[in-house]
Formats: structure tokens, C-alpha cells, sequence
């Protein structure tokens, strides 16, 4: 059961976040015609959507929406996989998106299909931004930066009921 009072973002919240990360990316992006707006399974692939109708309402970049499966529990012994492919890589920029970083390894090892592709550039993008950082991994895009303990949780909510982002 959520408890309301562990709620650090609400829908109002979440989507003007989306809407912000949507225009930063459209900043520094406005002249690619080839964006790839990949997220990770789960709570990253619903994020990466959004952001993706969004760039949709307010630009004409079109960009594309993957997902990447990975084993979230051990990323490192994970097969990672692309639902798609990514033609004319060479042209290609890739929006690299989940909903919380934390240490980095998801995202880590999250890079593993694009080693081999000779890419435009790589950026990401997080709901939440954590900073327990144990890789060499950075934000491009953040919804909330939030100070956390190790052992506390950040905890998605994309149901109607509940919607929202919670600190557990």
C-alpha cells in the first residue's frame, strides 16, 4: 500500500517534468533527424514513451521509441536485448532513458547493443537522479535530483490508482 505521505512526485509533478526533459532534449537535439528514444523495461520504457509523444506535441523531430530488456537484478550477467534495430547509425542519437539512477550499472550495462553501432552520440535521461554513483555514468536530462540514503527506495506508482513517485 502507498503511503501518500512518502510522495515526492504527483501526475502534475511527473508531467511537467516530462515536458521539460522534453524540451531540453528538443534544445539540444533540434537539428537530428535520426533520435532514438530508447527505454529500459518497466518503469524506463513507460518514461521514454512519454517523453517520446511528448517531443511529438511540440516539435516536428519525430522520434523513434525502442525498449531494452535487461535483468535489472544483475545487469552484468544479463542478456540485453533491443526490440529493434537502428539503421544509419552513423546518424544516428540515442536518448537512453529509465526512471531512477542510482548507481549506475542498469545503465552501464544497458550500453552493451549500442558498443558495436558507430553512433552520433549517446545521451540520457532519468525521472530521478539519485547520485550513489558506482559507474561511470552521468544524467543528460533529469527529472529530480534527490538526496537519499542507501537504504531507502524510490518506488513508481504508473497505475491510475496511486500514480505517482514515492521514497520508501
Amino acid at each position: 500500500m502507498l503511503n501518500k505521505s512518502n510522495q515526492i512526485l504527483d501526475r502534475e509533478a511527473i508531467q511537467s517534468k516530462i515536458k521539460r526533459i522534453a524540451f531540453q532534449v528538443l534544445e539540444n537535439n533540434y537539428k537530428e533527424n535520426n533520435l532514438y528514444i530508447i527505454g529500459i523495461e518497466g518503469g524506463g520504457a513507460i518514461l521514454a514513451k512519454k517523453i517520446s509523444e511528448e517531443l511529438n506535441k511540440i516539435s516536428e523531430l519525430n522520434p523513434k521509441f525502442l525498449s531494452i530488456s535487461i535483468d535489472k537484478s544483475s545487469p552484468a550477467n544479463s542478456n540485453v536485448t533491443l526490440n529493434g534495430s537502428i539503421p544509419d547509425s552513423e546518424n544516428a542519437v540515442v536518448l537512453l532513458v529509465d526512471d531512477v539512477l542510482n548507481s549506475g550499472k542498469t545503465i552501464f550495462y544497458a550500453l552493451k547493443p549500442f558498443i558495436a553501432l558507430n553512433l552520433k552520440k549517446i545521451e540520457t535521461a532519468f525521472l530521478v537522479n539519485r547520485a550513489h554513483r558506482s559507474f561511470p555514468i552521468s544524467a543528460n536530462y533529469t527529472g529530480i535530483e534527490i538526496a537519499t540514503t542507501i537504504q531507502e527506495h524510490i518506488n513508481f506508482n504508473w497505475s491510475e490508482e496511486g500514480f505517482g513517485v514515492y521514497l520508501e
